[in-house]
């Protein structure tokens, strides 16, 4: 069964290029031309990935992008925007994107993406299946992370985790104990060159710290290592 795109823009052109590319890629595609378009589609028609422009009548994408983390509905996002601006990028990963790309962008760009979002994603997926371990658990203090399942718990609260933050959070655990730099952690965990931006790897390591720190301020599991970037260590009882 091919995967489904819902795609989010008020440039018809764009959409029909994206629509175009994406169904002669293999997938299922559905359109919407505003944000309230968006979100209701995002709501009911349990996409695979959304690709969401940033700028949009009736509700911008990072409201949709929101409120659907709001309702507990990690479908992976990947956020366009024409605005070359900091802010906006990284408001936009804050508030649960998985991705950005900033436009004008190619549309096999946007299909690699697509793809790359996908594969780690993909629990499913006869690659997936092949790297991990169906019995794999891993236990590092309070947290318990199963990465079969796509599934991680705090003590027994299960964390509400977008797929990049699970998938950051696994790299950093199967790694237990290493320093990782940030140009590491875009290799391995965004599958592709950023280009330096490493700034989208300082915006999940906030948002994990969030979710699975008491006192962020003085993180117990993930260590900000100055000059050279992070990793994750059991916590010390006398911290």
């Amino acid at each position: 069964m091919s995967k489904k795109i819902l795609v989010v823009d008020d440039e018809q052109s764009i959409l029909t290029l994206l629509q175009y590319n994406l169904v002669q890629a293999g997938y299922e595609v559905i359109t919407a031309i505003d944000g309230e378009d968006g979100l209701e589609k995002g709501l009911n028609e349990s996409p695979d990935l959304m690709v969401l422009d940033l700028m949009l009548p009736k509700m911008d994408g990072i409201e949709v992008c929101k409120q659907l983390r709001q309702k507990k509905i990690m479908v992976p996002i990947l956020m366009l925007t024409a605005k070359d601006d900091e802010f906006d990028k990284v408001l936009g990963l804050e508030l649960g994107a998985d991705d950005y790309m900033t436009k004008p962008f190619s549309p096999r760009e946007v299909v690699a993406r697509v793809k790359a979002i996908l594969r780690r994603t993909q629990t499913s997926s006869e690659s997936e299946e092949k790297e991990l371990d169906t019995s794999e658990r891993i236990l590092i203090g309070d947290l318990r992370i199963l990465p079969e399942h796509y599934e991680a718990y705090y003590g027994d609260e299960r964390l509400e985790l977008t797929p990049k933050e699970f998938e950051l959070l696994v790299y950093l655990a199967r790694h237990k104990g290493r320093v990782l730099t940030r140009d590491q952690l875009l290799s391995a965990v965004w599958n592709y060159d950023f280009a330096g931006d490493t700034r989208i790897v300082d915006v999940h390591i906030s948002h994990l710290r969030e979710k699975i720190e008491r006192n962020t301020k003085k993180p117990l599991y993930i260590k900000t290592i100055r000059g050279l970037g992070y990793k994750l260590e059991e916590p010390r009882l006398d911290e």
